[in-house]
């Protein structure tokens, strides 16, 4: 039995967060009318990325009950969805670079970025979360943000707690790579699928923010580390996949070999891996 998940490549906005609600809303509704189930939108969905400072980041932050997760768990009601879409998170004095997981009861969980990238340091307050893994009616689902995707480690906890799929809201800066090749993000997120087997649906954004251009690089694996479906670099589109949920709680790779029992985790210890 499959699950269908799609991810929604979006063009966002810096400060337009009634705009990018909308853009939103709207993607969602074309994955449901394509047949998903579970919907992935991109890291900091309401609110754009390039945040000329801190007080400009404050002013689009939201709680969790503000109008960015009201909605996304209205649309989770409505079409009986499970969503995970990031957004900037108020949080007394502290503001995270957050994910929400909604479904049809309402907010799930929300994960706060632990791995911060580039000038997100200079306006962004660090979380001590661990990966956060929800049970949901189609699977445990492992949740993380952009950055953190990239750490093996990071990835192999997730694994390690038993999710059937990580789903990663994620903003990937388009950066120079020699022709032909897939970005280097996309890259480690094929490997850490595959080495893990763990399915993964990354979801990209699209555009130029404030000088930024994204690659929109949205890609769904499966198990084995292989790409489901990969977006068109650059486009604002939906990317769907149906994935095997039950394949990735399969760990042998043969008779001989298991990716978790393989490890040698007395002789791990022995280095400096874990410092």
């Amino acid at each position: 039995m499959t699950t269908r998940v799609t991810c929604c490549q979006l063009p966002l906005r810096i400060g337009d967060t009634t705009g990018n609600r909308a853009t939103a809303r709207e993607a969602v509704e074309q994955a449901v009318r394509d047949g998903a189930q579970i919907v992935v939108l991109p890291e900091l969905a309401s609110s754009g990325y390039v945040f000329a400072d801190r007080a400009e980041l404050v002013s689009l932050a939201e709680p969790r009950d503000g109008a960015a997760i009201t909605e996304w768990a209205n649309l989770a009601e409505a079409f009986d969805l499970t969503i995970v879409a990031g957004f900037p998170e108020a949080a007394g004095d502290a503001v995270y670079n957050s994910a929400a997981v909604v479904d049809r009861t309402g907010l799930r969980g929300v994960y706060r970025k632990t791995h911060l990238w580039d000038t997100e340091n200079a306006v962004f307050d660090r979380a001590d979360d661990l990966p956060l893994i929800v049970d949901t009616e189609h699977g445990r689902i492992g949740v993380m943000v952009c950055y953190d995707v990239e750490f093996p480690e990071w990835v192999r906890a997730t694994a390690l707690a038993g999710a059937d799929l990580l789903c990663a809201p994620v903003n990937w800066p388009l950066l120079p790579r020699p022709a032909g090749e897939r970005p280097a993000e996309m890259v480690r997120v094929l490997a850490n699928s595959g080495v893990n087997r763990l399915p993964i649906a990354v979801c990209d954004r699209t555009g130029i923010e404030r000088g930024v251009e994204w690659i929109g690089g949205s890609v769904i694996t499966d198990a084995d580390g292989y790409p489901l479906a990969i977006a068109e670099f650059g486009t604002a589109t939906n990317v769907t996949a149906d994935i095997d949920l039950a394949e990735s709680r399969i760990k042998k790779f043969n008779e001989n070999n298991d990716v978790f029992g393989d490890r040698r985790v007395e002789l791990y210890r022995r280095t400096a891996l874990f410092d």
